[in-house]
């Protein structure tokens, strides 16, 4: 029974001795921390996307009119201009049938002299039969037959003059069409893409394929990139942008032209387009080439900062009552004390800290210091045993015995 009373008597010292110590550590300086001092600096809030660089205006150039490519005049990185001739379709049919419709046009234009000829005799004739028969000297029949005559010729008349103008309307068409064959360039531009070969023939059709692409202007191009539904609501048009591409090492700036309603979904992802309007030095930019873009939506000029890794520490051995956002800061006596704070903009690294003022040089608690890459062990019980060949204090042993 003594020897019981013993255990429970040596317990309750080991685990008084054990809040004590805890307790003892808390309030005593701890050079195991990591820790940073608030600065103050300019922050930048972006959004990262990748895009593609476009023309801001590119045209396809396509056929009209069935046929043969008789001759290509450009060809890709071809400098144009406004109907400047680019290609030309084999025109011997359409010169065929435009020569066909103009002859029917003479044909149905002389029909109709024929006709206003035979209409003027006809109205004389019928003058003369209505004065014969007014003397008496014609009868009823036949001037009614003069008559007859004279208006069966002048409905004939319109039917040649109707003639004409369809004959009119097609040696129009055929026209076109063979205006067609010659292909112009409908802007100033360049030649970014050649997708036919002289001797090919190419089919008119809402599908037929494309001549040529004629990027208008490489001076200056855009950049097309999604943007994720949960950034996009922070972008506004005008908004400066940096970009760079894997082909040269310079930073390119533009800015927000436009935010495009067209979602798409893709794996349950939702995006926007955005569109970013640059200049290109040197037409340096090429389409089709990948960008990574950075959108500035926020900036907060001197502005005290702290490490994100601030945020995230929490002390093993302290309790904070402050509710949400907090730091450590390390006190004069080095116990870290909680300091409840309020939130800026941040660039995934850095925090800023709009309240409370006045912290600059101040020293945040980041998190423990690591020794060869581990974690500390925190402190250890006296009163517990060790591993086999570890030491224990003289009092944890003699409270053993």
């Amino acid at each position: 029974m003594k020897v019981f009373l013993f255990l429970i008597v040596l317990g309750a010292a080991s685990a008084g001795g054990w809040f004590y110590y805890q307790r003892s550590r808390a309030q005593e300086p701890d050079a195991g921390y990591r820790t940073a001092a608030v600065q103050r600096e300019t922050i930048v809030q972006e959004i990262r996307a990748t895009g593609t660089v476009e023309p801001i205006k590119e045209v396809e150039v396509g056929t009209q009119v069935n046929g043969r490519i008789l001759q290509l005049y450009v060809d890709y990185n071809s400098i144009v201009t406004t109907n400047q001739i680019i290609a030309l379709i084999d025109p011997a049919v359409y010169e065929a049938t435009h020569a066909k419709d103009r002859a029917q046009l003479k044909s149905n234009q002389a029909n109709v002299a024929q006709m206003a000829a035979k209409l003027s005799f006809a109205e004389k004739d019928l003058v003369r039969k209505t004065e014969l028969a007014a003397r008496n000297m014609l009868s009823k029949a036949e001037l009614d037959a003069a008559l007859a005559e004279r208006d069966a010729l002048a409905a004939q008349l319109k039917v040649a003059e109707a003639a004409v103008e369809q004959s009119q309307a097609s040696v129009k068409l055929s026209k076109t069409n063979l205006d067609y064959c010659t292909i112009r360039s409908p802007v100033n531009g360049v030649v970014i893409a050649r997708n036919v070969d002289e001797g090919q023939t190419v089919v008119s059709s809402m599908n037929a394929q494309q001549l040529y692409q004629i990027a208008t202007d490489l001076s200056r191009i855009q950049v097309s990139a999604s943007v994720p539904e949960a950034d996009v609501g922070l972008i506004r048009t005008n908004q400066p942008v940096s970009f760079t591409v894997d082909a040269y090492r310079d930073t390119f700036r533009g800015t927000v032209r436009q935010i495009r309603l067209a979602a798409t979904t893709v794996q349950n992802v939702v995006t926007y387009p955005v569109i970013v309007e640059a200049d290109n030095p040197g037409e340096k930019l090429f389409p089709g080439m990948t960008a990574n873009i950075a959108i500035e939506v926020a900036r907060a000029e001197n502005a005290q900062l702290v490490p994100a890794a601030a945020l995230r520490f929490t002390p093993t051995n302290l309790v904070s009552e402050i509710q949400g956002p907090k730091v450590w800061l390390l006190g004069t006596n080095g116990v870290p004390e909680a300091l409840g704070v309020k939130l800026g903009i941040s660039d995934g690294t850095r925090h800023a800290i709009t309240s409370p003022d006045g912290l600059e040089g101040r020293e945040i608690v980041l998190g423990f210091k690591t020794n060869g890459g581990a974690a500390p062990s925190g402190p250890k019980n006296p009163f517990m045993p060790t591993p086999p060949g570890g030491s224990q204090s003289r009092t944890a042993r003699r409270a053993m015995r």
